[in-house]
């Protein structure tokens, strides 16, 4: 008997039935997610961990199956099966006004939290899959915007992301010209404020001897960065962006002789994991990194975009009438509406102080209804201690800086010793520490228009 003929053809029929299988289950998950339910419901129900792992693969593969449709259905299933189980929290409760305790509380605590955190931490067992837990809140975060009654799911992804995802467990790398390529390709692809134009362009950013990047790494997710930080070492604290990127610096900076440290991008990777705060740790760590190998650097600082400054003013100009704005700089301000005025410097002298003025207000006063400052990469670093030090006029005329925020650009400080002071001065009284030369701008407009609020 030739054992080895019937062996192949035994494989060959195993080989095709499994593609029949997979392929059933393809035409399965795009039409049918109630199926895809019930696997989850047998995933919880089950006590075996292999048996486990292999339901939550099995449940994992299907759900990147489903097509859009499918997709939301199962995120409505989560919402609606997969919450908090009424019957055993009252019963907890029960228990624990009958005899209040810690233990009661405890068993109180544990029937409170939806069912649904439970099949995250299990389908989480499954190889690679922290990484697809998270591709799937990202795709939830594409139907978000519409329905509010998801919101509950997304926030059990978001209570389980920070723990899973917290400063103990971060690993943080240099990225250098000797990182493997598969972590540069994403560097390029991942940076969201100054576009990298190529492997030589990343390299101008990277490999000099007075440039730094750093990101934070999950051992969960291999060679995907979570966030990254550029770094820029200087003489003094810069004003614009371009320097900065140029592609035909002469010389490089000797790091021993700078005594400046730049932050001049920061970049999220994994939209999956918003609302995860990773970049007051990378900050800090970054400077802690940087001291340790250049103790002469003093000064730290970003030079950071400015987000929706042009948003704000077009609105203020609309208004007929404006706490900001005084009529002469009302009529300064609309020569903004010629074509490319950024480039011609009798216009753009003109503009000049009205705009900062503007901008002093838009850092200084303008406020959210919770009261914070409007624009989000300010909120980011006065949370982490940092004072708004300069507004720096046009210091980035590409076409997305003039859009967001008429060229503007801002630094802001990490002095070390006021770091924790300054944080709990915004923390706790939504205090905007400015410099005086922040504050001075504001000072013409001030004498011109009284400031409500």
């Amino acid at each position: 008997m030739n054992t080895s003929f019937f062996g192949e053809l035994l494989q060959t029929i195993s080989d095709r039935g499994r593609a029949l299988l997979d392929r059933g289950r393809r035409v399965d998950a795009s039409t049918h997610s109630e199926n895809l339910v019930e696997l989850c419901e047998h995933l919880l129900s089950g006590r075996g961990e292999a048996s486990g792992v292999a339901l939550a693969r099995e449940i994992l593969c299907r759900y990147a199956g489903l097509t859009i449709g499918p997709r939301i259905a199962f995120f409505e299933a989560l919402a609606k099966r997969f919450g908090t189980d009424a019957l055993r929290m009252e019963k907890a409760i029960a228990v624990w006004r009958d005899k209040p305790s810690d233990e009661t509380a405890a068993q109180v605590h544990l029937a409170s939290e939806p069912r649904r955190q439970e099949l995250f931490r299990r389908l989480n067992l499954a190889p690679g899959g922290t990484s697809l837990l998270v591709r799937m809140r990202e795709q939830l975060l594409d139907v978000l915007a519409n329905r509010d009654d998801l919101s509950a799911v997304d926030d059990d992804f978001v209570h389980l992301f920070s723990s899973w995802f917290n400063r103990g467990f971060l690993v943080l790398r240099r990225i250098d010209w000797s990182t493997p390529a598969i972590v540069l390709e994403k560097i390029i692809r991942y940076e969201a404020v100054h576009e990298i134009r190529g492997w030589d362009d990343l390299r101008r950013r990277i490999d000099p001897p007075d440039r730094r990047c750093f990101a934070f790494f999950h051992p969960a997710l291999i060679d995907e960065p979570l966030i990254f930080v550029e770094v820029a070492l200087e003489r003094d604290i810069p004003a614009a962006i371009s320097p900065i990127l140029a592609s035909g610096r002469l010389e490089s900076i000797q790091p021993e002789k700078a005594r400046v440290a730049v932050f001049y991008s920061i970049s999220n990777c994994q939209r999956g994991l918003a609302g995860v705060s990773f970049g007051n740790f990378l900050i800090k760590q970054v400077v802690e990194e940087i001291s340790r190998e250049l103790p002469k650097l003093s000064t730290f600082v970003t030079l950071s975009p400015v987000s929706n400054f042009a948003r704000w003013l077009a609105r203020e100009l609309k208004a007929e009438s404006s706490a900001v704005i005084s009529d002469s700089d009302r009529a300064s301000l609309s020569l903004m509406e010629r074509p490319h005025w950024w480039t011609d410097p009798e216009i753009f002298s003109k503009l000049e102080d009205p705009l900062l003025r503007a901008a002093a207000y838009y850092y200084l006063r303008a406020k959210t209804p919770a009261g914070l400052p409007l624009d989000a990469v300010a909120r980011f670093h006065l949370g982490n201690g940092a004072r708004l030090e300069r507004i720096n006029w046009l210091a980035d005329t590409s076409d997305k800086a003039i859009a967001q925020g008429n060229g503007l650009m801002v630094n802001y400080l990490y002095d070390l010793d006021d770091i924790e002071k300054n944080h709990e001065a915004f923390v706790e009284g939504r205090t905007v520490v400015a410099s005086s030369a922040v504050q001075r701008l504001m000072r013409p407009s001030l004498e011109l228009v009284p400031i409500a609020g």
